[in-house]
């Protein structure tokens, strides 16, 4: 009387086990989006690996590439870290990379941080490159580039009076009658 069901059942289970057999055959593929795991160390330079970080070092990956794929553990390495994250607008941790440097290698560390920073400058992204300035001039106070840059920024965005101050340190540290120096007397006249 209830053998059809039990047919039915038995038919069912079959089915099922047939499919579990079948997925456990098949070779298992991890999906694209998954990430490898963290990686000890970079083999290469610090150049290197700079050039391979480049494309993360933005606000929402540069924390997470970095975990993954620490810089290489030489000054250099530090510098182009702390770029990095500066790049990305994580100005805290690009500071903490700095400061834990000893003493005498921080205006290096801090140089390093310029250079990469300093197209950006002169590509005319004030918003980007007023923060990463203002912790050049932390560590190094009289770096003429980082001064000019700093004041035009803070021009920009109608931070006036740290504008006066840092393109009047510029001019006083930098002596060349070129378009920066002009730029630079242009600006102070408007905010008298």
């Amino acid at each position: 009387m209830h053998r059809p069901l039990y047919l039915v059942g038995f038919g069912y289970l079959a089915i099922c086990g047939a499919v579990v057999l079948r997925h456990r055959a098949s070779p298992s593929v991890a999906p694209a989006h998954v990430s490898p795991p963290a990686v000890a160390g970079f083999g290469g330079s610090a150049g290197e690996w700079f050039a391979a970080m480049k494309p993360y070092c933005n606000a929402v990956e540069v924390e997470l590439a970095q975990r993954q794929h620490p810089p290489p553990a030489t000054l250099e390495g530090q510098g182009l870290s702390a770029a990095c994250y500066a790049l990305g607008g994580k100005i805290d941790q690009a500071r903490g990379i700095i400061s834990e440097l000893p003493t005498q290698d921080r205006y290096r560390a801090v140089g390093i941080v310029f250079n990469v920073a300093h197209p950006v400058a002169d590509a005319g992204d004030d918003r980007s490159a007023g923060p990463i300035m203002e912790l050049v001039l932390e560590y190094w106070p009289n770096h003429y580039m980082a001064l000019y840059h700093a004041g035009m920024s803070e021009y920009a965005l109608g931070q006036l009076a740290l504008a006066r101050t840092h393109l009047q340190s510029f001019l006083v540290n930098y002596h060349e009658n070129d378009g920066w120096t002009r730029n630079a007397r242009e600006v102070l006249a408007r905010l008298r």
